[in-house]
């Protein structure tokens, strides 16, 4: 529904494409290739015949070469596309857009998985994303290996030093969930010390998130952390530490960065009249 909705957005705001319908006639057929640029991780395949409905015309031919996920390097052909000039060349930005980021995305992911490989820590996404774009990006980091965290704020009950604040303490703040919500959503809470972390783990929360440690506090906090709960590392988390981290056994690492830093893939799309 909100990937719809943010379709007809991104037509609606280019508005008529006044140019193309001086130029061309109803009747001309474009074929259009969209290429790879620069090696990069495919994603957004499945916009492609979306965009170009809501663009004016569902009966344009769709021919991928590639499926979401592949490796792409440059100069490969991901799919080519043929159909009423007017109806591609409207389309055409909004899908370069859409494939642009979401790609770069999955690459960029790729790379922290990647980094990760060998370890048993998993790499999550965060809330950190474009307005409207929330499920697209997610589905962007899977593409690229990730794994999400809470979509939104009903899937887990995070903790933060904003809500341990205002209840007094994580104790209170725990029980104050606990006791509002039956059955209570999994909760997870951000720990600034040592000593949060074993607060909270005596508390048997299901994930304790250690926030902005260093190297040898995150290991220290981890032997605190038992079997039964999870871990997760956050904060100021780079390919150069990441190796780092995950070596020290935490079972998530949260990377921020991969949708809302994540440079976008060169893409083109080279049209041909026929």
């Amino acid at each position: 529904m909100f990937l719809l909705a943010g379709i007809k957005v991104a037509l609606s705001e280019d508005g008529p494409d006044l140019t193309s319908n001086a130029l061309f006639k109803d009747e001309d057929i474009l074929t259009a290739r969209i290429v790879a640029k620069s090696d990069t991780v495919v994603c957004g395949l499945p916009l492609i015949p979306l965009v170009l409905e809501f663009a004016g015309d569902d009966a344009c031919e769709v021919h991928l070469n590639m499926e979401d996920g592949d490796k792409a390097s440059s100069g490969a052909l991901l799919a080519m596309l043929q159909g009423p000039a007017a109806v591609l060349l409207k389309a055409e930005r909004v899908i370069l857009n859409y494939m642009c980021h979401l790609s770069g995305i999955a690459y960029l992911t790729s790379q922290y998985v990647q980094a990760l490989e060998g370890t048993k820590t998993r790499l999550l996404d965060t809330r950190k994303t474009l307005p409207g774009l929330r499920y697209p990006e997610k589905y962007a980091v899977r593409v690229g290996g990730g794994t999400n965290h809470r979509l939104n704020l009903t899937d887990m009950l995070m903790l933060k030093d904003n809500h341990i604040d205002q209840a007094g303490s994580i104790t209170k703040a725990v029980e104050a969930l606990r006791r509002t919500y039956d059955p209570c959503p999994p909760i997870e809470v951000e720990c600034r010390t040592v000593e949060d972390v074993a607060e909270a783990a005596g508390l048997g929360v299901d994930r304790i998130m250690l926030d902005n440690m260093d190297l040898a506090t995150m290991a220290e906090a981890l032997k605190l952390v038992p079997a039964g709960i999870e871990s997760e590392a956050s904060g100021s988390v780079s390919l150069e530490n990441l190796r780092a981290i995950a070596e020290l056994g935490p079972d998530f690492v949260s990377v921020g960065r991969v949708t809302h830093s994540a440079p976008s893939a060169d893409l083109s799309m080279q049209l041909v009249v026929m």
